[in-house]
């Protein structure tokens, strides 16, 4: 799961803080900042911190992927659209990868997937060149894939490839154990010598303008893991230094429609046009500003709005927009709530538990406490229907594999005490039962965990807070070897977004309800279904999107049957920007939902 502006380090509530929102429906007024756009001028941008990371191997937040977009490219990439709700047609085309610096997106028809969908043929477009005039080639994508396993700044999320691509494991786990060895230092000239003495068999360059993936099985979402950032262009010049460091930084190479000027840690980037890069190689990004200035350092979120409404910044980077302004802000047509497609938040139960009598381990239990949950409460909570939208089903809406579930289905998802009460009586506990709910100890989860509280309670569950740091909170959840002993845990209230959408189970489904009870766990109530592994198993396996969706849908519907999680709301973001920017097309500002933050490469100053 990638990181989030707001967020923390492994998952958190993220915008939650809409708790403390108004809870009416957003009425954001269309202004008519669509015309034709205009050529020129400066954006600026505000940020507390910037980009954790420059490369892109090792780049894995929003606030990241929100600069990648203006200086790397991808093979396969996503354009912007605007949309209205995740599903929409905007939302589709937002989340459908296209050729980027590849000629086309590689099928069955054209040649480009052959061996029954284990090889996957890309050509690069001529013309994508570096700032210095190169032309990018295969072998500049193949180094990307060498740079994964360095011991500096590896890969964001290596696992995607691992299970994809053959020989990768093999070099990558080679790569990991060669630098274990405290003798192989870290230098710059170590590293690139390790990779450009060994290879990925499952990647291969026929020629500079052609790559080839051999993949270990059929995956109808390769594409979407090939849209990440983590899959772009890396010129051999890259080698002179340890990746990511303060050299790396200061020597960035583009591809993209702008290049680095200067970049002062803590302080500032300053980004210029890429004179090399072409438009007509590039159907995805524009050049439309001269200059961005990404300013740093300015921490609070009040202060940042503040000077955008002023004019002197037009958009934040790494920082959420505060909570406490929304309900004054939704009337301002430079304001606008982006909606989403995430599991933001759910209520999970841990099966291995034995308090209770091992109550969360029995499946007439969990199926009761579903019945017993508020979720309209909830979603006033987070803001009211204008921010987050209730769920049913694990998988979002929107996404491939989606279809309604309606097994704990109550009038009007305000929850049915009757009902669980009578289910947990005949399910062997008449007069209720007390369970401990781990959540975050922050304001808003604390909110989460009360009003979660209040619905067990009708039901006579109770639930016993047991509040934690963010800090050690995902850490603790995914503790599986833990987690089986009294009093650590029952039920818990994580978030999860995933990596992309689209066919996306891979990075829903699997991670949420696959067999894996170790350490670090997202399976965290260590669920463990024959059936269950056989639909991901398929799904993961299945040549085609359509193909998938169905093993993916069915993943989803054996979960719910067994009541692993319930769904609660999947939420929106808040996405302030000045009134001098304007995206063609659009009555807003374009937002990507797959760079998690506005696409520079698409707005102009008015």
């Amino acid at each position: 799961m990638r990181l989030r502006k707001g967020w923390a380090a492994t998952s958190a509530v993220g915008i939650a803080a809409l708790a403390l929102a108004a809870c009416g429906t957003s009425t954001n007024n269309s202004t008519t900042n669509s015309g034709k756009p205009v050529y020129g001028g400066t954006l600026n941008v505000i940020a507390a911190s910037g980009q954790d990371h420059f490369d892109p191997v090792s780049a894995y937040g929003t606030w990241d992927y929100m600069f990648e977009r203006i200086y790397t490219r991808q093979l396969v990439a996503y354009p912007s659209a605007y949309y209205s709700k995740a599903g929409d047609a905007g939302w589709k085309k937002d989340t459908t990868p296209v050729a980027d610096a590849a000629t086309e997106i590689p099928t069955v028809a054209n040649g480009g997937i052959t061996d029954g969908g284990l090889t996957y043929t890309f050509h690069i477009k001529p013309g994508v060149d570096w700032q210095n005039g190169r032309q990018v080639t295969s072998q500049d994508f193949q180094r990307e894939y060498l740079a994964f396993g360095n011991p500096v700044a590896p890969v964001g999320n290596s696992g995607y490839f691992l299970s994809t691509i053959a020989g990768f494991a093999k070099y990558f786990n080679g790569e990991t154990a060669y630098f274990a060895n405290k003798a192989n230092k870290p230098t710059a000239a170590n590293i690139a010598n390790y990779q450009n003495t060994h290879s990925i068999s499952g990647i291969t360059t026929p020629n500079s303008s052609t790559i080839v993936f051999h993949l270990l099985q059929p995956a109808a979402d390769f594409l979407y893991i090939l849209a990440m950032p983590f899959n772009s262009a890396r010129p051999i010049e890259y080698n002179s230094y340890v990746p990511d460091s303060a050299a790396f930084r200061q020597h960035l190479m583009s591809d993209g429609p702008y290049k680095l000027q200067s970049y002062v840690p803590g302080k500032s980037v300053v980004w210029v046009r890429n004179p090399a890069w072409k438009q007509s190689t590039d159907t995805i990004r524009h050049a439309y500003v001269s200059k961005i200035v990404d300013t740093l350092g300015q921490t609070d979120a009040t202060t940042q709005v503040d000077d955008i409404k002023a004019g002197t910044y037009d958009l934040q980077q790494d920082t959420s927009f505060p909570p406490q302004l929304i309900a004054s802000y939704l009337h301002n047509p430079d304001f606008k709530i982006w909606g989403q497609s995430d599991t933001d938040p759910y209520i999970v139960f841990n099966l291995q538990s034995p308090d209770a009598n091992g109550a969360m381990g029995k499946l007439a239990v969990r199926q009761a406490a579903e019945f017993t949950v508020n979720k309209v409460a909830i979603q006033k909570l987070f803001g009211g229907p204008s921010v987050a939208t209730i769920m049913n089903t694990a998988i979002p809406q929107g996404n491939v594999g989606y279809s309604p579930i309606t097994l704990y289905d109550t009038a009007g998802n305000q929850g049915d005490p009757a009902k669980c009460k009578s289910m947990l009586a005949a399910a062997g506990y008449p007069h209720g039962l007390t369970l401990v709910d781990l959540y975050i100890n922050d304001s808003v989860n604390t909110a989460l965990f009360q009003s979660v509280q209040a619905s067990f309670a009708n039901c006579g569950i109770k639930l016993t807070g047991k509040p934690e740091p963010i800090s050690s909170y995902f850490v603790d959840l995914g503790n599986a070897p833990q987690n089986h002993l009294a009093n650590q845990w029952d039920v818990a209230q994580p978030a999860w977004f995933p990596d992309w959408y689209g066919d996306n189970g891979r990075t829903t489904i699997q991670p949420f309800f696959g067999t894996d009870c170790a350490l670090n766990t997202i399976n965290y109530g260590c669920f463990n279904n024959k059936t269950e592994d056989s639909d991901i198993t398929k799904a993961l396996s299945a040549s085609s999107v359509t193909a998938a969706a169905t093993y993916w849908h069915d993943a989803d519907l054996v979960a719910q049957q067994n009541a692993v999680i319930v769904p609660l709301v999947d939420q929106g973001i808040a996405d302030f920007t000045s009134s001098r920017v304007a995206s063609p097309g659009s009555p807003y500002v374009l937002w990507n939902p797959n760079i998690g933050d506005p696409d520079i490469t698409n707005l102009y100053i008015k």
